[in-house]
């Protein structure tokens, strides 16, 4: 291991450490606003996880999300916490095996269109159950978990995804990623198992996602699938990880930060027109910014290097 290397991993502990401590300091507001931001840094790097280096744009965020709260609202009744989270995430896994294998032969917008009608979907037959079913709309929850403990599980879940992204990024299994999204047909002739890779890393980003809606699920105590399986969340997990730079490892992070900050003062200031302000942020996003800030700061440094040794080598002569 490298001094640098040494460096980094002490500075992430270290930042860790002082984000766990921060409730302890912090006031109400405070712990409710973590909450929300870190969900979406997970949110937004778990995406990020697989849309990125395949160039697969998902809008099956928040089916996922809804089905871990609707686990917790089913069998937090009946089974201890942590075995509802597992049990959460299991689910969740059986359905990303299930839609990765009738999907992940889809590219472009075909798949784009399929996991948005898969969201819908799952809201459909949710509330179709409910309503018919058990006879109610909603799902009351009663645990024992405090709003610190929900942000300090989403805490160490997001590091737990961060570390996680870091070492596929630097794995033989990141690379065959990266070839995929490059060209599939290139890939396939390098003999890598184009079928396999992408879903064994879809269903990882859809467990992660689904853990983060099994965890914020108690913070809600009532739940109802217009609240759990809101479209606006894939929509904005895709927005924080194109702004930051879906295919870095830390872009998703630096773009959920202060898009997060922006839309709670947003829908708190302009509730009307909060939608129409979140369209036009993700146009200005796709246009301006394609890759990423990270990818654009790159270049203007990688042009300013440039000039300036063009500038040193006509000075030498």
């Amino acid at each position: 291991m490298t001094l640098r290397s040494i460096g980094f991993a002490a500075f992430f502990l270290a930042l860790l450490a002082i984000l766990a401590c921060l409730p302890l300091y912090a006031g109400e507001y405070t712990v409710t606003l973590m909450i929300g931001m870190t969900g979406y840094v997970v949110l937004a790097t778990a995406w990020g996880l697989f849309s990125g280096p395949t160039r697969y744009v998902s809008l099956a965020t928040v089916a996922f999300f809804g089905i871990g709260a609707y686990t917790v609202g089913v069998l937090s009744e009946t089974l201890p916490y942590a075995l509802v989270l597992l049990v959460a995430a299991l689910v969740g896994l059986f359905i990303a095996l299930l839609v990765g294998l009738a999907t992940l032969r889809l590219a472009g917008v075909y798949f784009v269109i399929f996991t948005f009608g898969l969201a819908e979907l799952v809201r459909q037959l949710v509330t179709w159950y409910e309503v018919n079913i058990t006879g109610t709309l909603g799902r009351y929850i009663f645990l024992p978990v405090t709003p610190e403990g929900i942000y300090w599980q989403l805490l160490a879940l997001a590091a737990a995804t961060l570390l996680f992204s870091w070492a596929i990024g630097r794995s033989r299994f990141g690379l065959a990623l990266k070839a995929i999204g490059d060209d599939e047909v290139v890939a396939s002739h390098c003999g890598i198992n184009i079928a396999g890779v992408k879903l064994a890393l879809f269903s990882i980003s859809a467990v992660i996602i689904t853990l983060v809606g099994a965890i914020q699920a108690p913070r809600w105590t009532y739940i109802e699938p217009s609240m759990v399986f809101n479209p606006t969340i894939s929509f904005l997990a895709l927005i924080m990880a194109l702004l930051g730079g879906a295919d870095r490892l830390w872009g998703p992070l630096l773009g959920a930060i202060p898009l997060f900050l922006l839309f709670e003062w947003l829908s708190a200031n302009f509730p009307n027109h909060y939608p129409i302000i979140l369209g036009l942020i993700f146009i200005t996003i796709v246009f301006v910014l394609p890759k990423g800030v990270l990818s654009a700061a790159e270049k203007v440094f990688a042009a300013r290097t440039a000039a300036r040794a063009n500038s040193n080598a006509e000075a030498a002569r």
